[in-house]
């Protein structure tokens, strides 16, 4: 079982930044592929971005060039770095550590709110 810890999420401006976490449980944080999703009010769940355990990085086309995914391994720990905020970026995000193609954990979400 691992456990996921998300912070960082609020409410900004249009144009501002935020910075959110992700601290997981336990010793094989550093073998994981790190995803961040976000979920909108009525809408599906998507994949926002992803890092792997070599550190390869991909992102969704919405958020490219403003969103940057990191890693710490020493501290058990993803980031997103959230740029140049859009209303449209509203959402509850959620990390997601896999395991494997089958297995995997989520996190229990930190609202995101982007409004003048």
């Amino acid at each position: 079982q691992v456990q996921l810890v998300e912070s960082g999420g609020g409410l900004v401006q249009p144009g501002g930044s935020l910075r959110l976490s992700c601290t997981a449980s336990g010793s094989s944080f550093s073998i994981y592929t790190m995803r961040w999703y976000r979920q909108a009010p009525g809408k599906q769940r998507q994949l926002v971005a992803a890092i792997t355990s070599g550190g390869s990085t991909n992102y969704a086309d919405p958020v490219k060039g403003r969103f940057t995914i990191s890693r710490d391994n020493a501290k058990n720990t993803v980031y997103l770095q959230m740029n140049s905020l859009k209303p449209e970026d509203t959402a509850t995000y959620y990390c997601y550590a896999a395991l494997s193609s089958h297995l995997g954990y989520w996190g229990q979400g930190t609202q995101v709110t982007v409004s003048s």
